[in-house]
């Protein structure tokens, strides 16, 4: 992938500079999805195209990896790689951002008090149990 410019904030953009990607990367990190059909059906209603392609846009950067699913075979099963769960920090604090500023938060009270006052903690708890499941698929 070839990018404008190396300015840290072009080059996060030249790699998210859509909704969707960051959407895909919140079901895996907090919604615990792993499944196409399950991205599908998430509330923002993303079109097959689109959800197909961001897949494998995501997994061309390294931000995400696909494998056999332990259950179904047949079924492809996708998670964050260290790229990905690099990117927690980022997720909370859009998490925080938008919890704080809309007045209809879907975010539970309880997590957005814990992101807010114990987010070294959370971050911490949450890069380790994504880690974790990132090398189970291996």
């Amino acid at each position: 992938m070839e990018v404008r410019s190396h300015c840290p904030i072009n080059y996060t953009l030249e790699h998210f500079g859509d909704r969707w990607s960051f959407l895909i990367i919140r079901d895996l990190m907090f919604k615990g999805k792993r499944h196409y059909n399950e991205f599908l059906e998430a509330g923002e209603k993303v079109s097959t195209s689109v959800l197909g392609d961001r897949l494998k846009k995501l997994e061309e950067m390294g931000i995400i990896s696909k494998g056999e699913d332990t259950v179904k075979k047949s079924r492809i099963r996708y998670s964050l790689t260290q790229k990905g769960i690099d990117l927690l920090p980022i997720l909370l604090e859009m998490i925080i951002w938008g919890g704080l500023n809309d007045d209809l938060t879907e975010s539970p009270k309880e997590f957005m008090d814990q992101a807010i006052n114990h987010k070294e903690s959370l971050v911490s708890e949450m890069r380790q149990k994504l880690i974790t499941e990132h090398l189970s698929n291996y």
